[in-house]
């Protein structure tokens, strides 16, 4: 069944941008490990502080949003920090040019990792 309404108002979002990607855990682990000072460029403290799986997903995730934002100079990494929620939901903290860059939009985050693998999906969306 369903109900019409008398002057609703819906606001219209669109998807602006999507990005995926996947890692190796164990090959991004080998690559942390043969390049001094990888961790640091690539992750806040407060992330560098997550085990490998969980870093990977991450690296995935900045991966997936440069996609979505069809950054091709690629972006500066600490700008752009996943934390998590009370819940648990993996949120971005903008900062910096990534914050002008998305200005305002909604942005999605997916993170998983098993079988050796982790992946993120990221949609950004604009009213």
């Amino acid at each position: 069944m369903f109900l019409l309404r008398a002057n609703c108002t819906r606001l219209k979002a669109m998807i602006d941008g999507i990005g995926i990607d996947v890692v190796d855990i164990e090959r991004f682990k080998a690559s942390l490990e043969r390049t001094p000072g990888l961790v640091e460029k690539l992750f806040t403290p407060a992330e560098q502080l997550k085990p490998i799986a969980s870093l990977a997903a991450r690296f995935a995730a900045k991966e997936a949003l440069a996609k979505a934002l069809s950054n091709e100079k690629g972006l500066p990494w600490h700008e752009a920090e996943i934390v998590n929620l009370e819940n648990g939901k993996p949120e971005f903290l903008f900062r910096g040019q990534i914050a002008d860059l998305i200005d305002g939009a909604k942005v999605h985050l997916s993170l998983s990792h098993d079988a050796g693998i982790a992946s993120a999906m990221v949609v950004v969306e604009r009213n």
